[in-house]
């Protein structure tokens, strides 16, 4: 499709939208709406589906992404080791408070005196004390024994326990890695069919994510989700070691106290945004829409506290791969995150918000970039990337221009499609400033992000084609 008859998809807000895809949202009918609609980015869940389901849906993705000419971002989510509890005889029993409880390690189909939990290194790790949570949280077990092949415990909070549910160990670090052996074939699944992000679950220490990195050997980048209170105890180094982070709030929401969780969201976007890694707010962001056609106040509301608060993107989970209402989702996010955006005090927020450049060229000329297009009153910053790493200092700046960057790699401008203002366009490389200022004026017509008489600032890095050398900045004009 030429770039004359090419249908334009240009978003009018900063904030990145991430929709799950899941049995409401796989034809490529519906994929083109959600696309059209706001999504920036499709998320595969590894918890669910077939590998043939997630490769129909890697195809049906990079086929949009041919239709609308635009870089699309897939962040492949993998499982993480979940923990559960095995079965029971009756498929089901009724936990009392005060009872005595027993997990142990025999397969044998529990009752209300036992069940078996499949691991051992919780057994291991467990002291009298500790807390498990079981079903989301919603029973308690407090440990009153522990031997070496099970636990004594007592119901501290009772209620239904069905076969297979969750476990969740919040008060001890376990010796686990955050790749199973599931996860490896996923990621190995992910990679070769192109995903630009790995969504790396229940990460506890910064050796988890260091793992996955080697892994991926920069085929994609290591989205860490932060799920576990451990994770917030290394937070900084965590989150150094990553590519983007995640607040993924349903799991963190289990194992901490429900009124530290947006103390925690607050604490890691604002750790994120400091060290400019691309960080994405999740879970029941719209969890009503499941089944509404409308979202309540409360969570329009969420919706915009991660907008005020700087995040790059926020996610939908089930409301788009479940759901009933998954093009109503994307659209009414999309409605919410330009109306926060229109609004003064978000830009004086932001602006508040905006963490001190660090002591590097780059950082300066994009601190610089910024600053003179607020004096200037510029229509674009235009970056010019190789690896994606002038983009984000530029995002991370959050500036009122638009960002357009413009980069010779497919990878990078689909990886940047979570980041935070980059509208990215895929460009031939350029050898010269001359040149570099030329195509980045005429882009930023073409792309309808800058009109005719209006200037531009362009940052890029001398010599060209190294990664991550942003030392030159231009003022242009738009002709």
């Amino acid at each position: 499709m030429s770039s004359s008859t090419r249908i334009r998809i240009r978003r009018r807000r900063r904030t990145k939208i991430i929709a799950t895809l899941g049995p409401a949202s796989s034809t490529p009918e519906v994929l083109a709406r959600l696309f059209q609609a706001g999504a920036d980015v499709f998320r595969l869940n590894f918890s669910h589906g077939s590998h043939d389901d997630h490769a129909l849906r890697f195809a049906m993705i990079r086929d949009l992404e041919k239709k609308f000419d635009r870089p699309i971002g897939i962040l492949a989510d993998v499982q993480g080791p979940k923990l559960r509890v095995g079965r029971f005889q009756a498929g089901r029993v009724q936990l009392q408070t005060g009872q005595a409880f027993r997990l142990d390690l025999s397969p044998m189909p529990g009752d209300v005196r036992r069940v078996q939990l499949p691991h051992p290194e919780i057994i291991r790790a467990a002291s009298i004390g500790t807390n498990l949570l079981l079903d989301d949280g919603k029973l308690r077990l407090r440990v009153t024994r522990v031997r070496e092949d099970h636990l004594e415990t007592e119901v501290a909070v009772g209620g239904p326990l069905s076969d297979r549910k969750g476990v969740n160990v919040p008060d001890m670090v376990l010796p686990i890695p955050a790749l199973t052996v599931k996860d490896r074939e996923d990621l190995a699944f992910a990679l070769e069919h192109g995903a630009d992000y790995i969504g790396l679950s229940f990460v506890q220490r910064a050796e988890d994510v260091a793992e996955a990195k080697d892994i991926a050997a920069g085929r994609a980048w290591i989205m860490t989700k932060m799920e576990k209170p451990q994770a917030l105890e290394n937070l900084e180094e965590i989150i150094r070691l990553s590519d983007a982070v995640m607040v993924a709030r349903g799991d963190l929401g289990v194992e901490l106290p429900p009124e530290e969780v947006p103390l925690a969201q607050k604490r890691i976007v604002r750790a994120a945004r400091q060290m400019g890694r691309p960080v994405v707010v999740a879970t029941q962001m719209l969890e009503s829409m499941i089944s509404a056609p409308a979202p309540t106040r409360a969570e329009a509301s969420d919706v915009a506290t991660a907008v005020f608060d700087g995040a790059d993107a926020v996610m939908l989970s089930a409301e788009t791969a479940a759901g009933q209402y998954p093009f109503e989702a994307v659209n009414i996010m999309d409605r919410i995150i330009a109306r926060v955006e229109q609004d003064e005090g978000w830009r004086r927020n932001i602006d508040s918000s905006r963490p001190e450049p660090e002591r590097s060229t780059a950082d300066a000329i994009a601190a610089a970039a910024r600053q003179i297009a607020h004096t200037i009153n510029a229509s674009a910053i235009c970056a010019f990337t190789s690896s994606g790493s002038t983009a984000l200092r530029a995002a991370r700046e959050r500036p009122e221009a638009p960002i357009l960057s413009l980069t010779p790699s497919a990878e990078t401008a689909r990886r940047l499609a979570v980041v935070w203002g980059v509208h990215a366009v895929i460009a031939p490389e350029t050898h010269t400033m001359t040149e570099t200022v030329n195509k980045a004026t005429r882009t930023a017509l073409s792309e309808g992000v800058s009109p005719h008489g209006s200037e531009i600032i362009v940052i890029a890095g001398v010599p060209f084609g190294q990664a991550g050398t942003t030392n030159a900045l231009r003022v242009a004009h738009v002709k």
